[in-house]
């Protein structure tokens, strides 16, 4: 199997990768339907693309309800990102768009300023945007509207009018994305189960004193989660971050230990992670109000 990756620094390199115009040379939009064939090879990008696939996956169950998620799905690659498999096979008569514009394209335009909102650029593909019918009417009529521009006669309006047009596609996407996060509120909460129960484990075991505190990356990786999918999913069921949820369980450890042991300080920021004692002692302070040594005299 062929494990090279083609480098495509900018739009037209994609747009000559799959034998199509390119619209503008910071952007441009493919329908599949016009190709023949995509040949299946593993790229890495110097740009933004967002995909649109059209996918005949049925209804799809999520706990106990069930979601007619038949008309499509999203997928979003950042630049500095790879995707592709490379087996030597290609995708006769596909169906779908593709929408890819370079940094530079939104460059001194309120977007550039936003795209660090818009986390789903560094989600995993299996944790891709599916679209109910109404969803997909609206994220089809945003990539219609930036088509259209495309194909006008480029002139001084034209990159406020399309990058305007991508905002507006991108700020639905967190909506349908925010959706998507409700209509799995039963699996939601087996994650947060796990969660809570993995840091108790981790924290009970010696991992603290080999590894140190628990990470995010670590945590989401335990629930086969990309750590952008998995810190937007705990913010939307807690109104808390995962770092912040890390953070409670490991004070409230060290509140146990304070309170039922005489372990020194820095025994406890030891055994719970921390590379020296103050490091507890200024979390500690942060999300209590007092001082290790405060809370063991008030607990007494």
């Amino acid at each position: 199997m062929n494990a090279e990756i083609i480098t495509l620094n900018n739009v037209d390199d994609y747009c000559r990768l799959l034998g199509t115009e390119t619209l503008h040379p910071l952007v441009s939009m493919v329908d599949f339907a016009d190709l023949k064939s995509i040949p299946h090879v593993r790229k890495w990008f110097g740009f933004y693309c967002i995909y649109y696939k059209e996918l005949e996956c049925g209804t799809i169950q999520y706990g106990r309800s069930r979601y007619d998620y038949q008309e499509g799905t999203m997928l979003f690659i950042g630049p500095g990102q790879s995707a592709g498999v490379n087996d030597g096979g290609e995708t006769i008569s596909p169906k779908g768009k593709v929408l890819m514009f370079h940094p530079d394209l939104i460059k001194r335009t309120p977007l550039s300023s936003r795209m660090k909102e818009y986390t789903f650029f560094s989600y995993d593909t299996n944790e891709g945007l599916h679209l109910s019918e109404r969803e997909k009417h609206t994220i089809l009529g945003c990539l219609s509207e930036i088509r259209a521009e495309l194909e006008h006669p480029i002139d001084k309006f034209t990159k406020n009018i399309v990058c305007s047009n991508i905002e507006l596609l991108l700020n639905h996407c967190v909506r349908f994305y925010e959706r998507q996060f409700i209509t799995r509120e039963i699996p939601n909460h087996d994650i947060l189960s796990k969660f809570e129960k993995m840091l108790n484990e981790y924290l009970d075991s010696d991992m603290p004193q080999t590894h140190g505190l628990p990470t995010v990356q670590f945590c989401a990786e335990k629930v086969f989660l990309s750590p952008n999918y998995f810190g937007d999913l705990v913010k939307k069921e807690t109104g808390k971050s995962p770092i912040e949820m890390i953070q409670l369980a490991v004070i409230a450890r060290v509140k146990t230990m304070l309170a039922e042991t005489d372990m020194s300080i820095s025994e406890i920021a030891y055994r719970c992670g921390f590379n020296y004692p103050h490091h507890l002692n200024r979390m500690f302070r942060k999300l209590t109000g007092l001082t290790p040594l405060q809370y063991r005299k008030q607990a007494v």
